[in-house]
Formats: structure tokens, sequence, C-alpha cells
């Protein structure tokens, strides 16, 4: 790819770059060319990521001027709550920060999320930026402006919308990734294809060596285009009015495992068999072929992902469903491939169509394994 950088633009709400390099190295330049004249910023990453990029950021936006600061929240999704967000507000008390200054999430979901729900909320809305330092931050998490906290056991109950001034990718970030954390952000790549391009989705697959083999220039191909997905589906309904749910194709089966599995299963891989149940509900639906449907389970096997659940009752998760925040008037918005490569938003599937597809992916039918 030629091109280095994308532009998420909503005229007369926001316009921010998605930019793509190979290290920080033009980090500062980035920064030093936003609106944003603050003096103070923030960095908030996570006890993981701190050790391996913290001080490497650090000393590159020192070259910007600003007082840098940073904050270390402690790892995991279990700490993705207001109790956490309190602290991030207590110290950008103590250090004086105000509304011209910036925060910098560096890390992956939890911390993008959680670095701005603070910067929503804090003093009603400073300015951040996104540094995701995963590959399912890459994709997802950092671009479209949601963000959240869990409350108690509830996924991303408590939130806000609030646009970030930069995204900066560093796809070398992705050679330090586990096997597993690799895989959790295919599970988001994917259901890119899935709902909005069958090409990119046998271009996953045509290149799925490369892919796992985490080569540069075919990985930023795929994030870049992932990217690209994503910010078109943005920019045409930022606030998720309508369109944007496809978005959440996999995430209501999904939410409701992650939720009913402590949060010891991971959030791709519960992404991963929430589209397995939609897939199979749209084949039901006559929308897929089977041949079709059977291609979607190939394809998340390749990269490692889980097609079933294990040990988990399929009306506790269809009950857990009801609690999801994607309920519109007492109906579930299910996302379903009305062909491949193409997801619609159904208002009207029924609790006994949905108990079946999550059947389908509960680990003792087997039927897609």
């Amino acid at each position: 790819m030629t091109e280095q950088r994308l532009l998420v633009k909503r005229e007369g709400d926001f316009t921010y770059p998605i930019t793509f390099y190979s290290d920080f190295s033009g980090l500062s330049r980035e920064v030093e060319s936003l609106e944003n004249r603050g003096k103070r910023l923030c960095i908030v990453t996570d006890s993981h990521v701190a050790p391996l990029y913290l001080e490497t950021v650090k000393k590159e936006l020192e070259k910007t001027g600003r007082e840098i600061y940073s904050y270390i929240l402690p790892a995991g999704e279990e700490n993705k709550n207001l109790e956490e967000i309190q602290g991030i507000y207590e110290f950008l008390i103590n250090n004086h920060f105000d509304r011209k200054d910036l925060l910098a999430a560096l890390g992956g979901g939890v911390v993008g999320d959680m670095t701005g729900f603070s910067a929503a909320t804090y003093l009603r809305g400073i300015d951040f930026i996104q540094i995701p330092t995963t590959l399912l931050a890459q994709v997802d998490s950092s671009i479209g402006g949601k963000t959240g906290v869990d409350f108690k056991q509830y996924k991303n109950m408590v939130g806000a919308f609030h646009q970030p001034l930069l995204v900066y990718m560093n796809v070398a970030t992705l050679k330090t990734l586990s096997d597993r954390e690799f895989a959790c952000g295919m599970g988001e790549v994917i259901k890119h294809g899935l709902i909005r391009s069958r090409e990119y989705s046998s271009w996953l697959t045509e290149h799925s060596g490369e892919i796992l083999s985490r080569e540069d220039k075919t990985c930023q191909e795929m994030i870049y285009q992932s990217c690209v997905i994503k910010k078109t589906v943005v920019e045409n309904d930022p606030t998720e009015k309508g369109e944007r749910a496809v978005l959440n194709m996999g995430h209501t089966v999904g939410h409701a495992v992650e939720k009913l599995k402590d949060f010891t299963m991971p959030h791709g891989q519960c992404v991963a068999v929430g589209c397995m149940a939609s897939a199979w509900l749209s084949r039901k639906k006559g929308l897929l072929s089977n041949e079709e449907y059977l291609e979607t389970a190939e394809q998340m096997k390749l990269f490692g992902l889980p097609l079933a659940v294990e040990g988990l009752s399929a009306k506790d998760i269809l009950d857990t469903t009801k609690s999801d925040k994607k309920m519109e008037k007492g109906h579930i918005k299910f996302v379903l491939m009305e062909k491949p490569g193409y997801a619609v938003v159904d208002t009207g599937v029924t609790d006994e169509e949905l108990l079946e597809a999550i059947e389908s992916i509960r680990l003792e039918n087997r039927e897609v394994l």
C-alpha cells in the first residue's frame, strides 16, 4: 500500500486522521500538527503495556515541548470499572489538567475505552488521542469514538461518544502479541469482511500465511482495509442510530458469553462464536447457503478462533442478551448476513430463533466443528 493515513470525517462533527507507521518515531510530529495546544499530556496505559512501550512513547512525546505525565492502570477487563476511572480523575485534578490539555491512550481496547471515557467526562470533555498496541484495538475500538466502562457485570453499560483527535498505529506492536491475543484481533477483522466486503474476506483467506506470520506489509494492508470499512460505517452513523449497529455483528451473543464466562474468554473469541450464531441463523433464514456458512466456519478456524463455547446453557446466554444495551423497544437488534459480505440489522428475530442459533454454538452440540 502507498497511503499511510486515512481521514475519518463527518461534516460539521469531527475530522481526525488514522496514521500508519512501523515505529513510534512519527508520533511527536503528528501530535504537534494537532490544533490542541495544551501544556500537559498524560499517557494512560496499563501494567502490561507500560514495560513494553511507555518510556519510548514518553521520550518521543517530550519532543513536543509539553509536560508529559503517565498513569498506569492495572491490566485486565476486570479493572474496566468506575473505581479505576476515579483514579484517573484524581490524578488529572492533582496535576492541574485543564480543558486545553490532552490524554493519550497507549494500549489495547480496555485502555482506549477507559481513557476515552475519562476524556469525555473530565471537565465535561477534554481532547485525547489513541495509540493502540493490539490488533483488536487497531482495527476496532480505537476508531469511532465509542468509550465506556463495565458496570458491575454489565459490559460497556456506562459510556459516551467522544471522538479522538488522532489514531496512531504502530504496526510493529503486533510482534509482541501472543498468538491468542493476535487471534482475538482477527475475530474483529473477519467480522469486517462479513458485514461489508466479501472481497476482503477472500483476501484474508488468500493471505492467511503472511497474516499468521505477521508480515509487516500484509498486516498493515489488512489493518488499513479494516479501518476503511469501520471508518466508512462510522462516518455514516457516528452515534449508532442506524447503520453503525452492523458493527455489532457477533456482539449480542458474544457479550453474553463474555459475561457468563466472567471475562475469562477473550473478547475476540466471544465475537467469533457470536458471528457463528449469526451465520447459522442467516443460513436458516435462507440468506446464506450451507456452503457459505461453512466457509465462515473454516475462516474462523483458519485464524485460530473458536466456533463454539463450552459449559454454558443456551437459556442462560439468551437471558443475558436481554440485559445488553443493544435492545430496542424490547427487541434485540440482531445482525444477520443478508448475503456474504453484507450484513443488516434485524429487530424481528424471535427468542425461539435466537435460542436455536445459540444452541448451534454450544460445544456440546458440535454441529459447527
